[in-house]
Order: C-alpha cells, then sequence, then structure tokens
C-alpha cells in the first residue's frame, strides 16, 4: 500500500525533457598498453630502478579509472620483462569495509583479478609506523608494500571532491592515504577536510625517505572519462611534479552546461538536477560535488547552485556503499533499501565526515522522488522548470535538459540537441523508462 504522503505529489506536472549531447575536448584517447609501454620506456627512473628477481609492490586503488583493467595488466607486464616479481596491493584506505577480503571484492568489481593482471593480489590491513609528522601524527604504510624490494604507485591525477589543495587526488594522495589502509587513512582525516591537503603532502615526503618508492605511474582522463594521457614521475620531485598534472586534469574536467564556458565548473541556478546513479566507480563521493556543486565538507566550494537533487540509485559494482547520497535531497525506496551501513559507516568514521552518511527523504519510486523534487524546488516559475537528467556525474556527454533550458542550449557551443522535447516516461511500476544512447 502506498503511503499517504504520497497524494501531495501524484498530480504534480513533469516537464517535457531534450536529449542533448555535450561535445569536450578529447585530448586524446590512446591505447592503453602501448601508452603504458611507451611512458614506461621513456622514462630513464623506469629502467635504473628496477633488478632483476625484486619483489615490486604496485598500489591499485578503489576508483573506476577509465581502462583500469587494461592499464594493471600493461603495468605488470612491462615490470615482468625487466625483470621485477610484481604484486598488487589493494590500495584504498578504509574502502571495502576496512578488511582485506573486502578490498579484494573491490578490486573485482573494478574488473582487476589475478587471472585479468596477470600476478598476485596480496591484500592485508596490517600496516607499520614509518615516521611521525611534528604533530606527532602517525605516518603509517601497507606491511606488506613496505617489506617488498620496491613500490611503484599507480592512480589517476585529478580534482578531488572533498577539498582544494595544491595536490589532490593523484599519486601523493595513494602513498598518504591509500597505502595507510584504514588507519593510515583515519590518522589523515583526523583533524578534518581543511587540512588533508597539507597532510597528504606531509606523509608522502615522510613516506619518499622511509619507502622504496620506485616510481609513480599518472593517468590522465579526459572529458569522456577516457584515457588521455600517462605520465611517469620519479620520487624526487613527484610532489611538485604532480600538481602541474593536476591543473591539467582540471581543465580536463566534464560539466554541465550552466555558466561561462571558460571556467571548469558549472555555475549558475538550476531548479532540479536528476542523476541516475551514484557510485563510487563514479568518485569518491559518489556523486562529484565538482559537478553538482554540494559538497559535505567547507573544504571545497564552486559549481552550480541546484536547489533540489534526486537520486535514483546506487551501482552494482558499489555494493550499497551509497556514500555522499546525503547531499541530495530525494532518493528512491530502491536507493534507500540497496543502502549498506556497514561500508557507508565505514568510509565516514574514517574520514570524518559524518553528514555524508544521512540519507535524504525516500519515496515509493523514480516518478514520486521527481515529482517531491519539482513541487519543492521554490522555482518562480512552475510551468517553465529547469532540469537537467545524468547518468551519474562522471559521464556527461548526454543528458536530458528540460524544455525552458532549450532555448539557451541551442546557441550555446558544443551543444547538440538531439530531439524534440517529449513527456518522462514510466513504467507501471513508476520506473523511469528513457535510456542512454552510450549505455551509462
Amino acid at each position: 500500500m502506498r503511503p499517504s504522503y504520497v497524494k501531495l505529489v501524484e498530480n504534480v506536472p513533469l516537464p517535457r525533457m531534450a536529449l542533448v549531447r555535450q561535445r569536450f575536448d578529447t585530448g586524446g584517447t590512446p591505447d592503453p598498453a602501448c601508452a603504458v609501454r611507451e611512458a614506461m620506456a621513456a622514462a630513464p627512473v623506469v629502467a635504473g630502478s628496477i633488478r632483476p628477481g625484486m619483489s615490486v609492490a604496485l598500489t591499485v586503488g578503489s576508483r573506476g579509472l577509465a581502462s583500469l583493467p587494461e592499464l594493471v595488466r600493461a603495468i605488470v607486464a612491462e615490470l615482468r620483462a625487466l625483470g621485477a616479481q610484481p604484486f598488487i596491493v589493494p590500495s584504498m584506505g578504509s574502502h571495502g569495509g576496512a578488511t582485506a577480503e573486502g578490498q579484494v571484492k573491490v578490486l573485482e568489481q573494478l574488473g582487476v583479478t589475478e587471472a585479468t593482471a596477470g600476478c598476485p593480489i596480496r591484500s592485508s590491513m596490517e600496516t607499520v609506523e614509518v615516521g611521525r609528522l611534528d604533530n606527532g601524527m602517525s605516518v603509517r604504510v601497507d606491511r606488506l608494500a613496505f617489506e617488498a624490494d620496491g613500490i611503484v604507485l599507480f592512480n589517476r591525477i585529478k580534482p578531488h571532491s572533498a577539498f582544494r589543495a595544491a595536490n589532490e587526488s593523484g599519486l601523493v594522495k595513494m602513498l598518504s592515504i591509500g597505502l595507510g589502509k584504514q588507519s593510515g587513512a583515519e590518522n589523515c582525516h583526523a583533524w578534518g577536510f581543511n587540512h588533508v591537503g597539507r597532510f597528504i603532502v606531509e606523509m608522502a615526503r615522510v613516506k619518499l625517505r622511509t619507502c622504496r618508492v620506485l616510481f609513480g605511474i599518472g593517468t590522465i582522463e579526459n572529458a569522456y572519462d577516457r584515457l588521455s594521457k600517462i605520465v611517469v614521475l620519479p620520487p624526487d620531485g613527484m610532489i611538485e611534479r604532480e600538481r602541474e598534472h593536476l591543473a591539467e586534469a582540471m581543465r580536463n574536467m566534464p560539466r554541465l552546461p550552466l555558466g561561462p564556458l571558460d571556467q571548469p565548473l558549472a555555475s549558475g541556478p538550476l531548479d532540479v538536477l536528476l542523476v541516475d546513479h551514484v557510485g563510487k566507480e563514479f568518485s569518491g563521493s559518489g556523486m562529484d560535488p565538482n559537478i553538482t556543486g554540494r559538497p559535505s565538507t567547507t573544504a571545497i566550494s564552486g559549481g552550480p547552485s541546484v536547489s533540489r537533487i534526486v537520486v535514483l540509485d546506487v551501482t552494482d559494482k558499489s555494493q550499497g556503499n551509497a556514500n555522499g547520497v546525503a547531499r541530495a535531497d530525494v532518493i528512491t525506496e530502491r536507493l534507500f533499501d540497496r543502502f549498506d551501513r556497514e561500508s557507508v559507516y565505514t568510509n565516514s568514521l574514517t574520514s570524518g565526515v559524518l553528514i555524508a552518511a544521512s540519507l535524504p527523504m525516500a519515496m515509493p519510486d523514480d516518478k514520486t522522488a521527481i515529482q517531491a523534487a519539482v513541487k519543492t524546488c521554490e522555482s518562480q516559475t512552475p510551468d517553465a522548470i529547469t532540469m537537467i537528467r545524468i547518468p551519474n556525474t562522471l559521464h556527461l556527454e548526454h543528458l536530458y535538459a528540460s524544455e525552458a533550458l532549450l532555448p539557451r542550449l541551442a546557441s550555446r557551443p558544443g551543444i547538440e540537441i538531439l530531439g524534440e522535447p517529449v513527456p518522462m516516461r514510466f513504467d507501471a511500476a513508476g520506473r523511469l523508462l528513457d535510456s542512454w544512447p552510450d549505455g551509462h
């Protein structure tokens, strides 16, 4: 039986929507295996740091990097060709429920297994202390990586979803937090996200002095979530050199078609943003605030001013880890039922961002969730609701835009309106039917 409050929204009209395509600068899309081979061959530090027979720990995190399984396999193959004996260390702080088995499962969900990688995966939550910061904070590193003959850092370089700093997501953060496992991540987050940018650098400097870091392999992606570039950085100067690539990654980010084109983040008002899925493979926050303008911390700002955000579901790969969905205003009961407190609470207690473990209003189905958002978005022109629907906050090539937005989008460079506005379609259970041309 449907709850009585549904009656308050069931007659709310929804705007007609049209499919829209955004075109971004691709920045090149190289073959992953060739790109790895060429980048490693061109970096003198690679051949100079590998000795035949040495054990090498390769870091792989919990993010859904573009071409992740192919990249991991290619790096492993190149290390083997140099005579090394590589193994993968899951390097994801507290993700995977902060258990060794859970972190292996996260890699499997991302397509990385011993079979696909061509090497062992050795997972443990045990860490060793390799130093302390001036404030007394313990600096910890995965024991298996520390005991290896060498460590190769591998991660995507990109803007973070919870703080702004000279170094954000990338090799430095992988070294300081990812390889710190749950205990190291908790230490780094202990003072809040306003200090994380400083702590990841200080911790990374300690680990670069005390651990056998051979080099780092960083990927940069374009706005289509595809590989754009691979860089190999030596330990010396790694922190400073990564900053240049972070600026490039920021320029490459996709965005909603709102605000000035010469700015990396969208800006301006929007009545409703409809997000089909949140997921850890899209953003560490599940729903990237660089896109939505809804951060969970005060250490990041910018983005559009959205009155109401609706989220319909969490991805299968996230295994119920809908961390960050709190920044929505309305969700579906389907998402509510899949919300896994074990993984979400572990993330939030480790990061210290408790608001990220909250749940918004849950409506019975897609239709009533969208109607609730439209009803309460405080639009001054209810007959001209501005609404954008996206599959997630990573894939923004295609989106649906409400009829009221189409005139301004039609004159915007890089925008193609692919059809006439039509009513939103739902099945008998109130589930949204309109699909995406690119499969997202």
